[in-house]
């Protein structure tokens, strides 16, 4: 774990563990970093493994960004029983005989999935409906409709497949945010005339962020902000620029295109802010620079032991 003895701004790539919660690991975090500001960038089920990223200090204000990446799963479905949370944890509530599904079928069935698809969030999720989230009125034994929301899945394919009385599949999902793995197994039952649960699942990347750089809890790393949101296109600008961003203005958008966003950085490599396209100008959404100093600890977005 690294990072300055004082404040501690960035963000940490962790490789969650089966039977916690991510808000577990935001406990922990807190309890190793000494601080309250750390929060996650997307929910991972309790039985599911692999990377989540955590904020921490001012770099918490990045968590949308890194939240609006894509993702990336290895995951194992079992064909045959369907479950009310449509993973292993939940409680059955159908069954089908499917000894007889095959390989060929299951992979065919599944290219349906590929593409931007509709898709109804489970119960079981952190979506809100009323004001109230899905997982509140489900433990209450209460079924609200939902309304079908697009995702888009990029790959959906099949790697691995066992028959049998409860055949099974390996699947590697690349989605967009916000699309519920444990939805496309259940989807994907259904569609072969049967039902299916998500047995196991593993997320090994967000956005370029994967397993191969994620720690453990014990060992987090505390990683500069500029690191965080590698995945966009960045800007460096002059200590004039630096200044403009620490104050909240705007700066001319000659020669970019596209709504952005964009990660405005300083000549050092720090990051000062977020901005996005607003007319001819970029206008900063999330500014970590302050107007003490441009960047640079104490004052601004980074310091150099934040790596």
């Amino acid at each position: 774990m690294s990072g300055p003895a004082g404040r501690r701004d960035g963000i940490a790539v962790i490789d969650k563990p089966p039977g916690c919660t991510s808000h577990d690991v935001v406990a922990q975090a807190r309890r190793l970093l000494g601080t309250r500001k750390v929060g996650h960038s997307g929910t991972l089920d309790p039985d599911a493994t692999g990377v989540l990223i955590l904020g921490v200090g001012r770099a918490t204000r990045l968590l949308r960004y890194l939240t609006a990446l894509g993702k990336t799963y290895e995951a194992t479905v079992t064909f045959g029983v369907a479950t009310d949370t449509c993973d292993a944890a939940g409680d059955a509530v159908g069954a089908w005989d499917m000894s007889d599904l095959t390989e060929d079928r299951a992979r065919a069935a599944a290219t349906a999935f590929v593409g931007d698809i509709q898709q109804i969030p489970p119960m079981v999720s952190a979506v809100k409906v009323g004001g109230r989230r899905l997982h509140e009125l489900a433990r209450e034994g209460r079924t609200v409709p939902r309304e079908p929301r697009t995702v888009s899945v990029g790959r959906f394919e099949m790697t691995g497949f066992g028959a049998g009385d409860r055949p099974w599949a390996t699947v590697t999902v690349a989605c967009s945010a916000g699309t519920y793995v444990r939805t496309l197994a259940a989807d994907w039952g259904a569609a072969l005339g049967g039902g299916a649960h998500l047995a196991a699942l593993r997320r090994t990347a967000v956005g370029s962020f994967t397993v191969a750089e994620a720690r453990p809890l014990e060992r987090l790393e505390l990683l500069a902000p500029s690191v965080g949101v590698r995945d966009y296109a960045s800007l460096t600008v002059p200590e004039s620029g630096a200044r403009a961003v620490a104050c909240g203005q705007r700066l001319p958008a000659t020669g970019l295109a596209g709504p952005g966003p964009w990660a405005v950085l300083d000549e050092s490599g720090s990051l000062l802010a977020m901005c996005e396209r607003r007319g001819d100008c970029l206008q900063p959404t999330v500014v970590l620079a302050t107007t003490s100093g441009a960047s640079g600890a104490p004052g601004g977005g980074e310091g150099p032991a934040d790596r």
